[in-house]
């Protein structure tokens, strides 16, 4: 799969062992790095759903923002990179078949 990154600093942290350390700490940097590393290994979105993290929609908005789980309730936030978005038939549910790029846009705790 493809990655971009909604930001030049969350690019350049993300893709970082020492900065995401830094920034985040030695567990939840380890986590990152294989959830990303996941996200490239797979050929499209459809694989995450078999893979540790629990890829899902994130309920709470209606713009196709999915999710991945971290640690302690942080999540990796990011959205299908493709214009239009495949659709299902239904013409409104993501077809995670075709997903082959991602854009990641955030990393946080939602709860917070």
């Amino acid at each position: 799969m493809d990655i971009q990154f909604k930001t030049d600093r969350l690019d350049k942290v993300c893709n970082s062992r020492k900065a995401r350390e830094k920034e985040w700490g030695e567990r939840r940097a380890k986590i990152l790095g294989r959830r990303l590393d996941d996200l490239h290994a797979a050929e499209t979105l459809d694989d995450m759903r078999n893979m540790p993290g629990d890829c899902h929609v994130y309920k709470k908005r209606t713009d196709g923002t999915l999710t991945l789980d971290l640690d302690g309730g942080w999540r990796l936030f990011f959205k299908p990179f493709h214009r239009p978005l495949p659709v299902l038939s239904d013409g409104t549910s993501l077809d995670w078949t075709k997903v082959t790029a991602v854009e990641i846009t955030d990393m946080r705790d939602p709860h917070d």
